[in-house]
């Protein structure tokens, strides 16, 4: 979009914001081509009307120079028209008009005998805003956020859950891992239900606005519970639980303005439930057989779904009734339902994983690709020469994730 469209759109804001129905205008700005599919689902998810208003402005001042004016367009065909008047008495005149000079350079491209498709290229390049063009995290802030662990191992005798040997080594390695991609690292050790809350909300009441990420490593016992987003609990070493649900709450756009539109990460390593994956044959050239050693435990407690236990009356910070984040990815250490393995001499088959694809792909991989690669290595892996693991992601991020390149 021009720079003085631009300005105009900023100018008025807060009228747009007030008086903007952007659900009459979502059809029309997707029938132009102004917006994209996934954009106007982000618009409708992203809360009130309000909401929705200011999403939609500030993802217009993105697209290309056609959007002011075709924006102007849908307003009018909506029946906004004192919105159109107010944008429009701020801009000279606006026709769409089909871009001709274009028109001018294709004849001299044809006699060249090698560069026409370079050359047919190079006008895409402004258009590096579309959604079809995967849009990239900005990562460059020093130190890049902060970057919370909770290491839960020695559990209260009266929780009746074991203690976690190998946790440790687990913590240890995220620890130097994230401290090599820039983060600012805080380790918390052996937390009760409420100490972990505690820790969440001091996260959440930090100001974020220097970083570009904040990064939160669970390790624990774990559980399955009753959900409507995120899958499973963290327990504390009271044997209280946390659902995963409200440790994401916690540093979502409304608890947590610092870190709108920025990337927060989950990294679980607890079971999400107490079956045991026995896998199914393949073909012998489809895997290499990995096997875990004769000290493989597991994390795993039985589901539970006390409506108790779930209740989040004491804790307004972390209320279930939000609307659906964005920006968020939770990765699992194993599919909701199963147990997590871990080694007592080497810690758990997903962070030994992980912190090795970190190390050899973070400078050239962005995250997804990379928890792809940790899946797949994971669920070569054998426990007992039985037992197998199968990470996973609920992925909410918008863009690419790249981690800042080790020195």
């Amino acid at each position: 979009m021009e720079e003085r469209h631009k300005k105009i759109l900023q100018r008025n804001r807060t009228n747009l914001v007030r008086e903007l129905d952007p659900s009459s205008l979502c059809d029309c700005l997707l029938e132009k081509g102004v917006f994209t599919q996934d954009m106007i689902d982000e618009i409708k998810s992203s809360g009130t009307r309000r909401d929705q208003a200011r999403e939609l402005v500030r993802d217009l001042e993105s697209r290309g120079s056609r959007a002011f004016p075709l924006f102007l367009e849908c307003l009018q065909e909506t029946g906004q028209h004192s919105l159109a008047e107010q944008l429009q008495n701020g801009a000279p005149a606006v026709h769409i008009q089909p871009a001709t000079p274009t028109q001018v350079v294709r004849p001299e491209l044809r006699p060249l005998p090698v560069t026409p498709e370079s050359e047919f290229i190079r006008p895409r390049l402004p258009s590096r805003t579309r959604r079809d063009s995967i849009q990239i995290y900005t990562m460059d802030a020093s130190p890049c956020g902060h970057c919370l662990i909770i290491n839960n191992v020695d559990f209260d005798p009266e929780s009746e859950l074991s203690n976690r040997k190998g946790s440790n080594i687990d913590c240890d390695r995220l620890e130097r891992r994230f401290k090599g991609l820039n983060f600012i690292v805080e380790v918390k050790t052996n937390l009760k239900q409420r100490q972990i809350k505690h820790e969440l909300s001091a996260l959440s009441k930090k100001d974020h606005s220097l970083y570009d990420c904040c990064v939160v490593i669970m390790l624990s016992h774990g559980t399955e519970v009753s959900h409507s987003r995120f899958p499973g609990a963290v327990y504390g070493v009271d044997g209280q639980f946390v659902p995963v649900q409200h440790i994401t709450n916690y540093l979502n756009g409304q608890h947590c303005p610092s870190l709108q539109s920025k990337p927060k990460l989950f990294f679980i390593q607890a079971c999400g439930g107490d079956e045991r994956d026995t896998g199914f044959e393949v073909s012998p050239d489809e895997v290499e057989p990995s096997f875990g050693g004769a000290d493989d435990q597991t994390d795993a407690i039985p589901m539970s779904s006390s409506s108790d236990s779930l209740s989040m009356s004491d804790e307004p910070d972390a209320r279930a009734t939000l609307p659906t984040p964005s920006d968020i990815l939770v990765s699992y250490s194993t599919f909701p339902g199963y147990v997590s393995w871990r080694d007592t001499q080497s810690g758990s088959w997903y962070v030994e994983v992980l912190d090795r694809i970190l190390e050899e792909n973070a400078a050239t991989e962005d995250l997804v690709t990379m928890l792809m690669m940790v899946n797949n290595e994971v669920s070569q892996n054998s426990a007992k020469g039985v037992y197998k693991q199968m990470p996973g992601s609920f992925n909410f991020l918008r863009k690419r994730l790249h981690f800042q390149a080790q020195a």
